[in-house]
């Protein structure tokens, strides 16, 4: 019951965090020290007496702080971080944005659990595809030019030259748009199979200023078009494919002789036992939601998102690739380097 409990309130919460962001009311407190909640409401611009009631669910959370004696409310710097500002590190708004898509795709997700046909991703609530960009993006921002990249083997020094590069399963292009920008000299393809992202990729590579140096197609992972290029990259993808065997066998084809495949996939032990803990907890949610769902509905094998490196390392020499190496990690992410 106490567990259930927890859940409950984190459950119900959850919809306050979205409520927050929407609104603007993290923003608002960010940087403002103890305020009122007439305060927020009137620097937010809403009205105050569901904002009152708002900030007392965020300080039973702990999301923000009480004073007990003034009546006020603050949300200090770290939480700032995590609910207010867009280009931290930390930011996880994107998450509770992929948790709405879930509750909005329940009974989708029902069927799917009856029939076993799966849930194809361009199925979804379209809260997800924002949401996954959202919550991956700044992880990105913190770890892919400054860290993964000069992980790989000479692959920082042949982008900076000028080299050809594909992001498969692109989705809205935030990965795309980073090594776009970081290494203009280079040109870059972004492949998905859902239109709509490709359209919405589109956008924001024109306004970031990248449509230069970029493209996005739609396409599939077994099929994209183009040869020689010098890196391929899937970010937090693979595990979503119906034949990664497969996938992995077309990558080697179309990379240059002495090319390189990047796959970011989220972190997993090979024993399930290791995965049992809060991270394990959140990536098992979304791969029993949304990861497991687009391979069933493609016929194929359903890894999931926690496979872990021994799983994948056997499909990608399945597919030709006989050197592989884990080139970095973070607590979310395993990042593996595949040569032919």
């Amino acid at each position: 019951m106490g567990k259930a409990l927890g859940d409950l309130g984190a459950a119900m919460s959850a919809a306050l965090t979205l409520v927050g962001d929407r609104l603007g009311l993290y923003k608002a407190m960010k940087g403002a020290g103890w305020l009122s909640s007439a305060e927020v409401a009137k620097r937010a611009g809403v009205a105050e007496r569901s904002v009152r009631e708002w900030l007392l669910n965020q300080a039973a959370g702990g999301y923000v702080e009480h004073d007990a004696k003034t009546g006020k409310f603050r949300l200090p710097d770290e939480q700032a971080m995590a609910l207010a500002e867009e280009g931290s590190p930390v930011f996880v708004q994107g998450a509770f944005q992929v948790t709405l898509s879930v509750f909005r795709d329940l009974a989708k997700i029902e069927e799917s659990f009856r029939t076993g046909n799966g849930l194809g991703w361009g199925e979804h609530d379209a809260s997800l595809f924002e949401g996954t960009e959202r919550f991956f993006r700044p992880g990105y921002n913190a770890n892919l030019v400054s860290s993964w990249i000069p992980a790989l083997e000479g692959v920082k020094a042949k982008l900076e030259r000028g080299a050809k590069v594909a992001d498969v399963g692109c989705g809205h292009g935030a990965s795309t748009i980073l090594m776009a920008k970081a290494f203009p000299k280079s040109t870059f393809v972004g492949l998905d199979y859902h239109k709509p992202s490709i359209e919405w990729a589109t956008r924001a590579a024109k306004e970031a200023g990248v449509a230069k140096n970029t493209k996005f197609e739609v396409a599939r992972s077994t099929d994209y078009p183009g040869k020689g290029f010098d890196l391929v990259a899937f970010f937090d993808c693979l595990h979503d494919m119906a034949d990664p065997a497969a996938v992995a066998k077309h990558v080697r084809e179309s990379l240059a002789p002495d090319g390189t495949w990047m796959i970011v996939e989220p972190m997993a032990k090979d024993r399930v036992e290791e995965n049992l803990h809060p991270i394990g907890r959140l990536f098992y949610a979304a791969s029993t939601t949304i990861c497991v769902q687009a391979s069933l509905s493609e016929k194929g094998i359903a890894i999931g998102a926690q496979a872990g490196e021994a799983k994948l390392r056997e499909l990608l020499a399945k597919g030709g690739f006989t050197r592989i190496r884990r080139a970095a990690e973070t607590p979310f992410n395993m990042i593996l380097e595949a040569r032919a």
